[in-house]
């Protein structure tokens, strides 16, 4: 299920300090879309957050627009409305058989043998261009760092105070 909500977020932050107004914001947020969405388990995504918290701590935006996707499992992630999304990555996690026969077969080494086939093996006379340029441009970038450095002050001797004019 997704739906697109505009989340009035001022009436919530306006009941706390000027210093948790952010942190109010987000829980206004997640409070809204528990009881829009009926799902206790609420994720705000990294640019709903980021787009709370870019003015800081004591000015969060009035009203944010944000697309809710709720899973098959009630979980439901709430990003920022118009940002990129991210897909996510699942990782495959092998049984005990999967992983004995990779290691009898040696899957991982032929996979590794091939890559380095592949890839055309460079000349020696290449490399050795390449180390000397990267050496010289080390060398230049400490000596202008030096030059750039600000030379240190001597410590002085501390200042005697002034006596202090009487009144007549």
């Amino acid at each position: 299920m997704e739906r697109t909500y505009n989340v009035p977020l001022r009436r919530e932050f306006t009941k706390v300090p000027k210093y948790k107004r952010s942190k109010k914001a987000l829980l206004g947020l997640k409070t809204f879309l528990v009881k829009h969405m009926k799902s206790e388990d609420v994720r705000i995504g990294k640019y709903a957050n980021e787009y709370i918290w870019r003015h800081g701590i004591r000015n969060p935006p009035h009203h944010i627009k944000v697309v809710a996707i709720k899973d098959d499992k009630g979980v439901v992630r709430a990003e920022l409305f118009g940002a990129p999304k991210e897909e996510q990555k699942q990782v495959e996690e092998k049984g005990l058989m999967d992983k004995v026969k990779d290691t009898i077969t040696g899957k991982k080494e032929s996979a590794n043998k091939e890559q380095a086939k592949s890839t055309p093996a460079s000349s020696p006379i290449v490399d050795t261009k390449i180390r000397e340029t990267k050496s010289t441009e080390n060398s230049n970038s400490l000596n202008e760092k030096s030059s750039t450095e600000k030379p240190t002050k001597e410590p002085t001797a501390p200042k005697k105070p002034r006596a202090k004019k009487a009144s007549a």
